[in-house]
């Protein structure tokens, strides 16, 4: 807004000198002398724009993705370049309080307002500009996520399947998993009066006549076999972050369940890849699991262990605050800060609470009653997922055998390198706690796409999946 008066004043200050040499008694003046004038004011603009270091990026050429997580939140800006890519262009991150988040989930709104502030403030900054497209992520195990097979039965297979027919499915399918989702809320709150609202929803899978195909408008056929996501979150939580979002003054795009985003940024524009694993977004209050299968996401659940479980057990041990028991876990492989037999008593509190955790992904795992075998690939992302007793766990124990693998799964931490259609264009490194905010901006591109300029097959299904 200063720079704006900077440029206001000394645009002023030029006219006013220009004006002094006409006389009183001159005519109005013509057409072309206003439009001289009006060139003058633009080159007086232009030319302090550049003085005062203006940035060339416009704010509504920009997408904000908030993570809003139990521990940090993180605002990234980026911007569509020619190529079709996102290009990030800021990065913000802001600590929470710890009573602000509350399994995954917003506890005081104008607290977590005064931290997104924070972060917004330090993307804007290095971004030089703002934006207020956003998509915020969700999570928590109250957010219910599951795929759903549906057969239907044509009337007349010769007639092509109509925009319309897909749209009948299509609500059909989703109508009877919100109120499978509002059942198991209401279950788990004890709350028969619960409300949801649908998140997310995507094509898993379509057959028709036996047959797998893409996209099915178009297309003759009797027998139509679909596999649909939704995820579905109690109306509280999505209420949360709107009045978040509206306090921000940010036009709140879409909100997206946070493990079905890091698939979405994983899968990347090649929907059709086949790429099958399990991606596991563990953050400071919730470990958020989704599994893809054949470029499809199968499913998201949630349970509500994450880092600060191991920090609590380890202020526990060594009779310290959160505070210095964090500053202990992130140093542990320090000599320098974690002394030896600070550290021997730091590994036995992190292994008591990783028996817990494993135990947490096993019925997770369990739960998502797949009829083939689960993918071998585990991808970790999430703050969470940078102690390195974690990923060793996951890689050389035999906590997979009780469960449907064919064989001891892979694990690999994500960085934002391998995140395909994304660019870091700053300065600052996005290790794997970023991912998730990297995911919401992919998601912010499918919504866009649900209002397209063209009216392709691929843009009628993107309409039709809109909440």
């Amino acid at each position: 807004m200063s720079l704006l008066k900077n440029i206001k004043s000394a645009a002023s200050d030029k006219l006013a000198k220009t004006g002094k040499s006409i006389p009183k008694d001159a005519k109005p003046a013509s057409e072309p002398d206003k439009n001289q004038k009006l060139d003058a004011l633009s080159e007086i603009y232009e030319s302090h724009e550049d003085e005062f270091g203006a940035s060339n990026v416009k704010d509504d050429d920009t997408i904000l993705a908030l993570d809003i997580g139990t521990e940090y939140v993180k605002a990234v800006i980026a911007k569509q370049n020619a190529h079709g890519d996102l290009d990030v262009i800021g990065i913000g991150r802001a600590h929470q309080g710890a009573s602000n988040m509350y399994s995954g989930a917003i506890a005081d709104i104008p607290a977590v307002v005064a931290v997104c502030e924070r972060a917004l403030s330090q993307a804007e900054k290095m971004s030089g500009t703002t934006s207020k497209l956003t998509v915020v992520g969700i999570a928590g195990e109250l957010v219910k996520g599951n795929t759903s097979t549906v057969r239907y039965r044509r009337k007349n297979g010769n007639k092509p399947l109509s925009e319309q027919e897909m749209a009948l499915i299509i609500k059909r399918v989703q109508d009877r998993a919100g109120e499978r989702a509002r059942q198991e809320i209401a279950d788990e709150t004890n709350n028969p009066n619960v409300e949801v609202r649908l998140i997310n929803s995507a094509i898993v899978s379509i057959n028709i006549d036996g047959y797998k195909i893409s996209n099915p408008i178009g297309f003759k056929g009797t027998d139509i076999v679909i596999q649909f996501y939704t995820a579905f979150a109690p109306l509280v939580h999505i209420s949360a972050i709107e009045k978040v979002c509206a306090e921000l003054s940010l036009d709140l795009l879409a909100v997206a369940v946070e493990p079905f985003a890091v698939c979405r940024a994983c899968l990347g524009d090649e929907l059709d890849n086949g790429f099958s694993g399990i991606v596991m977004d563990i953050g400071g209050g919730t470990t958020d699991i989704a599994v893809i299968d054949d470029g499809g996401v199968e499913g998201t659940k949630m349970f509500n262990i994450g880092g600060r479980s191991f920090t609590h057990q380890i202020a526990e041990v060594l009779d310290v605050d959160f505070e210095t028991a964090e500053k202990y876990k992130l140093s542990i492989k320090n000599p320098a800060k974690v002394p030896a037999d600070v550290k021997d008593k730091m590994l036995g509190a992190i292994r008591r609470n990783l028996a817990v955790w494993l135990s947490g992904v096993e019925i997770t795992l369990e739960e998502f009653n797949l009829d083939d075998m689960l993918p071998n690939k585990i991808l970790l992302c999430g703050g969470g997922a940078g102690l390195s007793e974690l990923q060793e766990v996951l890689a050389t124990t035999d906590w997979f055998k009780g469960l449907p693998f064919s064989r001891r799964p892979i694990i690999h931490l994500v960085e934002s390198s391998d995140i395909p259609g994304i660019k870091n264009r700053t300065k600052v490194i996005l290790d794997h706690s970023y991912v998730t905010a990297l995911g919401l901006l992919r998601v912010a591109l499918d919504t866009l796409a649900g209002v397209p300029e063209e009216d392709n097959v691929k843009s009628k299904l993107a309409r039709l999946l809109q909440n």
